[in-house]
């Protein structure tokens, strides 16, 4: 039995709701659990729903999508939140991201990186569009404090090939992608990729990201 990703979509547009669930609803892996018009009916439907992942607009009535966001990640921690908007806004990046998004798409996005973001946002990852994650490190960047050489200060030395691997999630592409470009097995980018995060000390794909650009290692 196929196992359901549980989604809770939010968006003042009933047509966009709509939308969307008929798009989603052609993946058999995907589970549309509700619909919600704004952040406070999101943390009603989350808590009674349990949904894995909330695809989350930014702009709605009542509370936003930022303040939602943030509500979600103190009371549903395990619940996954991607914000889909219609603005590539700088400031809408980051606080979603600080609010503890996993994720930041727009809403002309194609149909397969949307599925391909809720699959990876079910599994614990970030995704993010390259452009996107282009804005984050260059912020990053420009925030923070001269660096130094990383190498010494990790208890374990990243191999030649997880360097590689390290350089191209900077880039924002996914296990797949990534596994096509090396000519490997997906398996085998998911094992390096953990091995990375363990290195790292860092829990995710995007702390893994910014510790290394901290470290100089890419």
């Amino acid at each position: 039995m196929i196992k359901k990703i549980r989604i809770l979509l939010v968006d003042d547009q009933s047509l966009f709701r709509e939308g969307m669930k008929t798009l989603l609803s052609v993946q058999e892996d995907f589970d549309v659990v509700g619909e919600a018009a704004n952040g406070e009916e999101a943390l009603r439907l989350a808590a009674r729903y349990q949904p894995d992942v909330v695809l989350m607009d930014v702009r709605m009535p009542v509370m936003d999508g930022i303040q939602a966001t943030r509500r979600l990640q103190e009371t549903l921690p395990e619940c996954k939140v991607i914000v889909l908007t219609t603005f590539e806004d700088d400031d809408n990046v980051f606080e979603g991201l600080r609010a503890g998004a996993v994720g930041y798409l727009l809403k002309d996005v194609s149909s397969e990186k949307l599925y391909e973001a809720l699959r990876a946002a079910a599994r614990g990852e970030y995704f993010m569009l390259p452009s996107i994650t282009a804005k984050v490190m260059a912020e990053f960047s420009r925030l923070s404090r001269p660096s130094y050489s990383g190498a010494s200060e990790l208890a374990a030395p990243l191999s030649a090939r997880e360097m590689e691997i390290l350089a191209l999630l900077a880039t924002g592409v996914s296990n797949k992608e990534i596994a096509a470009h090396l000519v490997i097995a997906e398996g085998t980018v998911k094992n390096h990729v953990t091995s990375i995060l363990s290195k790292l000390e860092v829990k995710d794909r995007m702390q893994a990201v910014l510790r290394a650009k901290e470290l100089n290692l890419i």
